[in-house]
């Protein structure tokens, strides 16, 4: 058992799999000498050389693509695009190709990736380092959308998604990177895809939450429970797409009522379905309406007004 955060998890759940697995491969841009932008994937260059770790060119479309090939010929690529908001210049191989040849094949085919994208604010970055798009995948069938809370849940996640024979959208919040050290066992761990955790239990209202914004539900729970009283059950949905409709349900079923928190803009995000979800799997539980506190519906703003659509606790945000 180490304390590491989730850029040294990360790393260990690829080395881990890679000496598990000679068919895992890595690819992107700087992921090989350089280790990553982020160091996620430093020292596997040296360790498992250039043939199984491959800097790529600038072109996340060929990133995407090459890997869709390798994929479909038995390897188990895990790519990496640089930041979550650069993704659209390969949205077509995801979206046409990666999520549709299991049905294309009518299941001769899987195509096994992973496909790993730095997102989220909060950390006073450039246009299009910041955004938070996990919704645009969620709603892609054949696709699965994983985002990570802490460094033991991104270990046991990314190593899930390497197995897992369909293509995983694993979304890692760059806040999260440092922000804290977890114990992460040493032998290998792996949590079941779409399956959601009560991280603290509660009566009186549930915290649905995911990524980075697990913290923040965690700290106006304290503050609810501290200063109104309220129990607070607080989820931690980790998968957004297959989502795990029956904890969200009980859950309200024994609360009454939920709030959900995301960074994603409001209108048409995950908070919708989740809503959608509680109203029609537990709508005679609901005591209030389901309340979302999400992003503005604008672009993401520069990172000097950053705050502004980032949720947090602060009484005074408008999302």
């Amino acid at each position: 058992m180490a304390k590491l955060n989730m850029v040294k998890a990360l790393n260990l759940a690829l080395r881990q799999e890679m000496e598990r697995d000679p068919d895992v491969v890595i690819i992107g841009e700087d992921v090989g000498v350089d280790g990553g932008v982020f160091r996620v994937t430093e020292d596997l260059h040296r360790t498992f050389g250039g043939k199984r770790v491959i800097d790529s060119p600038l072109a996340e479309a060929a990133i995407i693509g090459a890997s869709i090939g390798m994929a479909l010929y038995g390897l188990k690529p895990v790519c990496e695009i640089q930041f979550s908001g650069f993704a659209f210049q390969c949205f077509h191989q995801i979206e046409n190709h990666a999520a549709r040849y299991r049905m294309r094949s009518q299941g001769r085919f899987h195509c096994q990736m992973v496909i790993r994208m730095p997102f989220g604010g909060g950390v006073r970055a450039l246009e299009h380092h910041s955004e938070s798009e996990e919704q645009f995948y969620a709603h892609i069938p054949g696709l699965k959308m994983v985002v990570p809370s802490g460094p033991r849940t991104a270990r046991a996640l990314l190593a899930a998604a390497i197995r897992d024979p369909d293509p995983v959208v694993f979304f890692e919040h760059k806040a999260l990177y440092h922000a804290a050290r977890e114990d992460v066992p040493d032998e290998i761990e792996t949590m079941e895809i779409g399956r959601a955790h009560i991280v603290r239990e509660g009566a009186g209202l549930s915290l649905i939450a995911y990524g980075a914004m697990l913290r923040v539900a965690l700290e106006a729970a304290d503050i609810v429970e501290r200063e109104d009283g309220v129990s607070v059950e607080v989820i931690d949905l980790l998968t957004v797409s297959p989502l795990d409709r029956a904890t969200l349900c009980a859950s309200v079923g024994r609360t009454g009522r939920a709030v959900v928190v995301h960074e994603a803009p409001k209108s048409f995000g995950p908070g919708a379905e989740i809503t959608a979800t509680l109203v029609e799997g537990a709508f005679l539980s609901l005591e209030a309406p389901v309340r979302r506190v999400a992003a503005l519906d604008v672009p993401f703003p520069g990172f000097a007004r950053e705050k502004v659509s980032v949720p947090d606790v602060d009484p005074g945000f408008s999302g």
